[in-house]
C-alpha cells in the first residue's frame, strides 16, 4: 500500500540567481528543424513515449527516405531525426501529421509528457499515469495560451514509484491510489498540494498557468520554473483556486536517496515533510531507474504482458524501430533513459517470443548488460561542437553506474542526477578524455570506466 503521506520529488536542478533570458527558445521541434552539420534535425514530442504501430512505421520510413535512417531516442522519450534534407520539412510535417503525431502544429513543441513507462503494466505504482498523459496532451493542444511554454518547459507523471521524479520537472505529479479514484500529489517549485486523482491533469494545465503568469511578472523570460528570482514564484493556490480545483497544501521536503537535485524546496503548509523511502512503499527498482529489460509480468489494465528494451547508445536503425512495433491492441512507449517498452502480448511466452526477436536485432535485452545505462552525445561528425566521435570511442567497462560519453563540455543529453551518481567521460582537445575530471588517453578509456562505475 503507498503511504498517505506523498514522496517527495526533488527539487529542481540548478537553483539559484534567476537566468536572464534576452531571446525566444529556439528549441527544435518536428517543424522547426535545427541546422547540424550531418543536416538538419527533428525532435518529435512524443507525451508518455507512446507510439502506435502505424506511427511506428511512419517514423522508421522518414528516416530512411528524408534522413540518415536512424531514430534517436532522448532523455524525455522523444525522438529526433537526423540527417534532413535543406528543403524537406513540409514533407516531414505532412507525413507526421496524417500518422496523428502533430495534433496541433502550433502546440507541437509543448508536449513534453514524461510518464512512468511500466505504468499499469507490473501491478506496481499507485495509478495508471498513462491515462493521465493522454488527457494532459489533449488539454495542452485545446488552450491558446499554451504555445507560450517553452521548448523546454516538463511535465512529469509518476506512478508512485518514483521512477521519474528525478528527471527535473517543472510540473511534477505523483499517483498515490488508482488513477480514477485515488489521490495525487502536485509539486511545484517547491510547492506540494494534495489533489483528487482524477483532477490531475487540469491541476497540472492550471500549474503551468501559474508559471507564465510568474515568468511574466519576474520579467527576465525565464522558460523553466527554476529559472525565477527567488522572490517570485507561481501562485499555486490561486490557479487551482480558478480552475475550480479542490487542493490542500502538504510538505515538501528535501529529496534524498540518490534522487536528482540540489535539495532548495521548501515546506509549504503545516503538514509534516516526508522522506521518499518513508512513503513510495513500492518494490522494484525506484528513484530514476528504468524497467530493467526482459518481461514485465501481467498485472496491468487489460491482463497482458509486456516487454523492455534498452537502446544502445540512444539510437535506433529503422529495422530496430519495426521490429519494435506492437502487435495489435499494443503500444510502444519510449523511455527516458532511452530504452523502450512494447505492451499487448497475450502471455509470458509470446512476450519471451518477442524479446528473443529484439535480441537478434541488436537491442539491449540481458538485465546484466555491461551496455545498460551508456550513453553518448551525437558527437563527431554529426555536431561541429564536438571534439571526438563519441559513439565510436565509447566503451562500457563492466555494469554499474550510468556513463555518458560527451563532445564537449555542454554534455548534451546526460543523465539527470547530482555528481556522484554517474560517470562523466568528456573529450579534450588533445585528443584524451576525462574520465570524472582525470585525463585519460583513449587507450585506457576500457579500464577508467570501469573502475568509476562500480568503485562508489
Amino acid at each position: 500500500m503507498l503511504a498517505a503521506m506523498p514522496p517527495t520529488p526533488p527539487s529542481t536542478p540548478n537553483q539559484g540567481e534567476a537566468r536572464i533570458r534576452d531571446r525566444g527558445d529556439a528549441c527544435p521541434g518536428a517543424l522547426r528543424l535545427h541546422p547540424a552539420d550531418d543536416g538538419r534535425l527533428a525532435r518529435l514530442r512524443l507525451p508518455a513515449g507512446l507510439l502506435t504501430a502505424g506511427q511506428v512505421e511512419v517514423l522508421a520510413a522518414a528516416a530512411e527516405d528524408l534522413g540518415d535512417g536512424r531514430i534517436s531516442v532522448t532523455s524525455r522519450g522523444n525522438a529526433e531525426l537526423r540527417g534532413l534534407g535543406e528543403g524537406c520539412g513540409a514533407e516531414l510535417g505532412a507525413r507526421l501529421a496524417d500518422a496523428g503525431l502533430l495534433p496541433s502544429p502550433a502546440h507541437e513543441r509543448v508536449r513534453n509528457v514524461v510518464a512512468s513507462p511500466a505504468a499499469g503494466l507490473d501491478g506496481l505504482g499507485g495509478g495508471d499515469v498513462q491515462l493521465w498523459a493522454r488527457e494532459l496532451d489533449a488539454l495542452l493542444c485545446a488552450r491558446e495560451w499554451t504555445v507560450a511554454l517553452s521548448g523546454r518547459f516538463l511535465f512529469v507523471l509518476d506512478d508512485g514509484r518514483g521512477d521519474v521524479t528525478g528527471l527535473g520537472g517543472d510540473v511534477t505529479l505523483i499517483a498515490a491510489g488508482p488513477s480514477a479514484v485515488g489521490d495525487a500529489f502536485l509539486y511545484v517549485g517547491g510547492q506540494a498540494f494534495r489533489i483528487a486523482a482524477a483532477d490531475a491533469p487540469r491541476a497540472a494545465l492550471a500549474a503551468a498557468d501559474a508559471f507564465l503568469t510568474a515568468a511574466r511578472e519576474a520579467g527576465n523570460g525565464a522558460w523553466r520554473v527554476r529559472e525565477l528570482p527567488e522572490d517570485v514564484r507561481p501562485d499555486l493556490a490561486d490557479a487551482l483556486r480558478r480552475a475550480g480545483i479542490a487542493a490542500e497544501a502538504v510538505g515538501a521536503a528535501e529529496a534524498v536517496g540518490g534522487t536528482q537535485g540540489t535539495g532548495d524546496a521548501e515546506a509549504v503548509g503545516d503538514a509534516e515533510a516526508v522522506r521518499p523511502t518513508e512513503a513510495l512503499g513500492t518494490p522494484g527498482r525506484s528513484g530514476g531507474a528504468g524497467p530493467l529489460p526482459g518481461v514485465i509480468g501481467q498485472g496491468g489494465r487489460d491482463g497482458r504482458w509486456a516487454v523492455a528494451v534498452a537502446v544502445p547508445l540512444g539510437r535506433l536503425t529503422s529495422g530496430q524501430l519495426r521490429a519494435l512495433a506492437p502487435a495489435h491492441g499494443g503500444e510502444l512507449r519510449l523511455t527516458p533513459w532511452r530504452g523502450a517498452v512494447v505492451t499487448g502480448f497475450p502471455d509470458r511466452a509470446a512476450a519471451g517470443e518477442r524479446l528473443a526477436v529484439l535480441a537478434a536485432h541488436g537491442l539491449i535485452t540481458d538485465p546484466h548488460s555491461p551496455w545498460l545505462g551508456v550513453g553518448a552525445c551525437t558527437g563527431r561528425p554529426g555536431c561541429g561542437k564536438a571534439l571526438a566521435d563519441v559513439r565510436a570511442d565509447a566503451v562500457p567497462g563492466r555494469a554499474g553506474l550510468p556513463v555518458h560519453f560527451s563532445g564537449c563540455e555542454r554534455r548534451c543529453g546526460h543523465p539527470t542526477g547530482p555528481d556522484g551518481t554517474w560517470v562523466d567521460v568528456v573529450a579534450t582537445t588533445d585528443g584524451s578524455y576525462l574520465v570524472d575530471g582525470a585525463p585519460t588517453p583513449r587507450t585506457s578509456l576500457t579500464e577508467a570506466v570501469a573502475t568509476a562505475r562500480t568503485t562508489r
